[in-house]
Formats: C-alpha cells, sequence, structure tokens
C-alpha cells in the first residue's frame, strides 16, 4: 500500500481523500507518536532509535503502580505476604532472634503484613550486624511498592525506622535499590511505632524475582512484617470477580453439586467457589471424586484455608474456563479467583 493508504489502515480509520491521508502522514512523521501522547496514566511517551523504518517506534515509561504497553493496566496487587500466596519455603533470613528461654522463634516465615499472635514478627539476631530478609517470588516480576509494620515483643515496641532495598534476578547477584539518576542507595523511611503501616513506592519500579530488605536503623530491635505490591511483568494479573461477585452466580456451572446428607439445604453449589466465601456451605463441592484427563497440572492447596496462586506463564485469551481437579483431599472441594485483564 502507498503511505497515503497505509497510515490510516494501521490507525483503524476509514479510508478519507488523498490530500487528507498525506497531510496526516506529513503531521505523524514531523511531530513524531509521542506529540499526542499515547501513555496512560501520566506515562512518559519514549522515543526508540530511528532505524530508518518510515514510522518511529516508541515506548511508554510507566510510572510505579501502572504496567501495559501503554501503562493502561493497574500494577499495584498485593503479592502474598499477608495472604500466603508467597509460602514459608519462600522467605529467608541472614539470622533469626530466639527468645524466651529459645523457645519463641521469631523467623522469616512470620514476616507477614497484619500477622497476629504472640511471636508474630522476624526479628534478627542481636549479634547479626548486616541483618536482610528476603523474599524469593519463584519467578520474574514487578515490584511497585513495599508495606512494613514493627510488632511488639514482651511487651515492648518494636520497628524498622529506615531499610534499604536489595533485588536480583538470580539470587546471587544483589542491586540496590536507588532513585532514578541517583549515585547512593536509597534509604527509605520506615515505621515510627509497632502496630502502624508505612508505604513506599518504588519509582521507577523493579524488575527481580528476590527482594531482599536490609534493615539500616531499628528501634530496640530489627523487627519486621511487611506485604510487597506489584504485578506479573505483562501487568495483566487483577481479580476478575469470583471474590468481588463481578463474576454472577449464572456464569458459574460444574460437572455435578454435592449435598451433604442430601439435604437441599447443604448444598455445595457451583457458585459458592468464590475465594475466602466464609459460612457452613461456602464452597463448590462435587458430587464424585472422579479424576479427568488433564493437559497440564498445577500445583493446587495443602490445606483449607492458605491461597494458592498459579500463573500461566503462556497467557490465554478465552470465554470460559474450566477447571479439572486431578487430586484432591477428602472430597473435590474449591474457593477461587481468576487473574487477568482486559485487552
Amino acid at each position: 500500500l502507498p503511505h497515503s493508504a497505509l497510515l490510516p489502515a494501521l490507525l483503524g480509520y476509514r479510508s478519507r481523500g488523498w490530500k487528507e491521508e498525506c497531510s496526516l502522514l506529513h503531521l505523524l512523521l514531523k511531530e513524531g507518536p509521542c506529540h499526542s501522547n499515547p501513555c496512560h496514566n501520566n506515562g512518559e511517551c519514549q522515543l526508540l532509535p530511528n532505524r530508518g523504518d518510515v514510522f518511529v517506534e516508541y515506548v511508554c515509561k510507566c510510572p510505579a503502580g501502572y504496567a501495559g504497553t501503554h501503562c493502561q493496566k493497574s500494577c499495584a496487587v498485593l503479592l502474598g505476604m499477608e495472604g500466603r500466596a508467597i509460602a514459608d519455603a519462600q522467605l529467608s533470613a541472614s539470622s533469626v532472634y530466639y527468645g524466651f528461654l529459645g523457645l519463641q522463634r521469631w523467623g522469616p516465615e512470620l514476616a507477614r503484613l497484619n500477622n497476629n499472635g504472640i511471636v508474630n514478627a522476624w526479628t534478627s539476631s542481636n549479634y547479626d550486624k548486616n541483618p536482610w530478609i528476603q523474599v524469593n517470588l519463584l519467578r520474574k516480576m514487578r515490584l511497585t511498592g513495599i508495606l512494613t509494620q514493627g510488632a511488639r515483643r514482651a511487651g515492648w515496641a518494636e520497628y524498622v525506622h529506615t531499610f534499604k532495598v536489595a533485588h536480583s534476578l538470580d539470587g546471587r547477584v544483589f542491586v540496590f535499590y536507588r532513585d532514578e539518576n541517583q549515585d547512593r542507595d536509597k534509604v527509605f523511611p520506615g515505621n515510627t511505632n509497632n502496630d502502624g503501616m508505612k508505604s513506599n513506592v518504588f519509582n521507577p519500579p523493579i524488575t527481580a524475582q528476590y527482594i531482599r530488605i536490609y534493615p539500616v536503623m531499628c528501634h530496640r530491635a530489627c523487627t519486621l512484617r511487611f506485604e510487597l505490591v506489584g504485578c506479573e511483568l505483562n501487568g495483566c494479573s487483577e481479580p476478575l470477580g469470583m471474590k468481588s461477585r463481578l463474576i454472577s452466580d449464572q456464569q458459574i456451572t460444574a460437572s455435578s453439586i454435592y449435598k451433604t446428607w442430601g439435604i437441599d439445604g447443604f448444598t455445595w453449589y457451583p457458585h459458592y467457589a468464590r475465594l475466602d466465601k466464609t459460612g457452613k456451605t461456602n464452597a463448590w463441592t462435587a458430587l464424585n471424586n472422579d479424576q479427568s484427563e488433564w493437559l497440564q497440572i498445577f500445583q493446587g492447596n495443602y490445606d483449607n484455608t492458605s491461597h494458592k496462586k498459579n500463573v500461566f506463564e503462556v497467557p490465554f485469551y478465552a470465554r470460559f474456563v474450566r477447571i479439572l481437579p486431578v487430586a484432591w483431599h477428602n472430597r473435590i472441594t474449591l474457593r477461587m479467583e481468576l487473574l487477568g485483564c482486559d485487552e
């Protein structure tokens, strides 16, 4: 196609007069694709080096909290410290404090935001001069922020007053986070008490599999609870509506339904399969424990309360999604949420 026809075709315009089309092409080549800023949510349009093509390419540099080709997708999902999508085995630390005659272990697996109990946070050893706590996210992810809390130990408030963040792609080589165009490591402000929550934003965002938090100044002891904020690299990991009920009851079907003792009032309907649903009948249960063929098997849950997150490394487009249980404990029972985005 000649340029006067190619440009409208690419941009989705209907055919116009050739003079108008040539004028539009001239404007685009003169002003560039960033002239009207195609990036959403205050994203910054940046031109790529011109390779001699007719059309100049660009990328959108997204602010913290957004992702996608045009910064159109939110990237502010809680990654799973509090919700336990991040498993205990993914957490490690340089040291651990043992209290009350060595019987209380303040381990990294306890460093979950809003964690409760007498022993409810991570505390480093008193002898650790360079303490850190680490999260292995199991895959590269985009991180846009962190939430931190202290805790109370033996009646005394303890918290991290300031800290640094380091990140890694392989778990061996770590780089400390720095603000853009700065030549020194960023020192983040932390907490001022044991209960309050402090939020910090990574701008620019971090792309990493491993995240380490290095306390710099601590009150009484380096005691920490925290949550990581971000999204999958493709920015397409928003809850689609099982828990929030944007997905209606009528949209949810199943191969069979189980009734406890055959009583209608104790029916485990498909639309009960909503994440975190409560009540006496609070999930979907199948009538029979039957296997079906499965193309790819995802790891499921190991208890009845924790969340287990599985990621489709190659996302798929679909109108209908069917879950086929392969293995189960006692009965096939499920609550779930789907993650994705509008294209």
